[in-house]
């Protein structure tokens, strides 16, 4: 039985901005990059190496310890750069498109789709498996698990999040064939999550096969650790898959047709965009010319995701594997005389320091100015107002830095990712890089328990 559930803590960052729900010209463009520093603990393996001539969909590297889990060519072309960091560490392969398409073609009617064993060899040799991420630890799923439940939330709450209703509006067959093949992969249940009064629960097929509930409140509402915290909760020794929703659509498309084809609908969003609005591209894409003539300021900040827990790509502006969001604010870099003595009627904050906080529904001009450097780490209750996920989340932070493993379980490590505290982070008067933190925290427990 579908169920109801108002999330009371968190906090709606009005941002100007936000996308219209029109259509720019397509953006395709001749380079795209695998970026392996998007998926978490991955120790990355080329395949391919540098000046190679790589097909759509064939494997360009793999993870060193789980070389089963490979990550396949948005596109074909040629590995024209692998671009390295300190200590060699790979952060880029950028591939170069050519006009001819050659692409890897599977041959579905070789593996049984209602076997379990069967799903799995064939979305591991596509090179789909990293779309599958395991909770706890936020790492991409191990595909000899097998998990109590999958949880894919079908509503973003972040701030200027895409639709994703208007996304995917004509995806409807490959959403619902990838339902129907994944809810294989577990003998518990499939949750999805709908926004209150969604009208993209018509989308789905056969909702009785599903466990629906509806969520509705503020931002972090459509977060999948939330939605798990507030239906079945994670214990010990629990496993749970969650997926994006418009991964499905790439999933579903590649399992009736047996070809990869990353096709995303990205929303371009942001107050230095002259017109926000969404576009269609390929995952890994260089997104330079879809910006191009359509910044308001050179002096900006390209993220690729929500300015919470996007990734900076103002100087190597690629796509993330992950993302159907680019948002674009003013870069924070001068200095502010005075700014905490000033009235703030545009200054966005959370507290009723500023007349702002009398303005509940207006939209803010947010930079990524810190305003004041770190501070002394102190317990203010912040945390507490913008995390509805049941656990003490100041407690838990000060577990990881003490890394006291003990303290961290029973704090509740096992039910959280950075993502869930990004606005504890946001709210934090010290400054603390509370996400950082948080992965640092989870990197241990996933060393002590392996």
């Amino acid at each position: 039985m579908s169920k109801t559930i108002r999330i009371r803590k968190g906090l709606d960052i009005n941002l100007k901005g936000e996308a219209e729900k029109v259509m720019l010209d397509e953006n395709l463009p001749n380079l795209y990059a695998l970026k392996p520093i998007d998926f978490t603990g991955l120790v990355p393996k080329l395949q391919l190496k540098e000046g190679e001539n790589v097909k759509k969909g064939e494997i360009v590297f793999f993870d060193k310890y789980r070389p089963q889990i490979g990550f396949a060519s948005p596109v074909s072309g040629n590995i024209s750069k692998v671009v390295r960091g300190d200590k060699r560490k790979m952060l880029e392969i950028i591939i170069s498109k050519t006009e001819s398409i050659d692409c890897v073609k599977h041959n579905i009617s070789d593996y049984d789709l209602n076997r379990e064993e069967d799903i799995k060899k064939l979305i591991l040799v596509a090179g789909l498996w990293p779309f599958i991420k395991q909770r706890p630890y936020g790492i991409i799923a191990n595909p000899e698990d097998s998990p109590r439940d999958i949880f894919i939330s079908m509503f973003d709450s972040a701030p200027l999040s895409p639709d994703v209703e208007f996304v995917l509006n004509d995806k409807k067959e490959q959403v619902n064939f990838a339902l129907s093949v994944l809810r294989k992969l577990t003998k518990g249940d499939l949750y999805l999550g709908f926004r209150k009064d969604s009208n993209l629960v018509s989308l789905i097929n056969n909702s009785a096969d599903y466990k629906i509930n509806y969520f509705y409140g503020p931002h972090p509402s459509g977060l999948p650790g939330v939605q798990i915290n507030k239906i079945a909760p994670i214990n010990k020794g629990d496993i749970i898959w969650t997926i994006n929703p418009c991964d499905l659509a790439i999933i579903g498309d590649f399992l009736l047709t047996g070809i990869y084809n990353p096709e995303r609908i990205i929303a371009l969003a942001g107050s230095e965009i002259k017109k926000p609005a969404y576009f269609k591209t390929i995952a890994g894409a260089d997104i330079s010319g879809a910006l191009k003539d359509n910044l308001k300021s050179n002096n900006v900040r390209v993220i690729s995701g929500n300015v919470l827990t996007g990734s900076n790509i103002s100087h190597s502006q690629y796509l993330g594997f992950y993302d159907s969001l680019v948002t674009v604010i003013p870069e924070g870099n001068e200095h502010e005389m005075f700014g905490w003595a000033m009235p703030g009627l545009n200054k966005l904050s959370m507290s009723q320091t500023f007349l702002s906080s009398l303005l509940p529904k207006k939209k803010f001009v947010a930079n990524t100015n810190l305003h004041g450097g770190h501070r002394a780490y102190v317990v203010t209750g912040q945390y507490e107002k913008v995390c509805p996920i049941d656990i003490y989340p100041q407690l838990l932070i000060k577990a990881i830095l003490a890394e006291d493993i003990d303290k961290m379980e029973q704090m509740g490590i096992y039910e959280i990712i950075e993502e869930d505290l990004a606005l504890c982070e946001f709210a934090c008067t010290s400054k603390t890089d509370v996400q950082d933190i948080i992965r640092k925290g989870l990197d241990i427990m996933i060393k002590e328990m392996s």
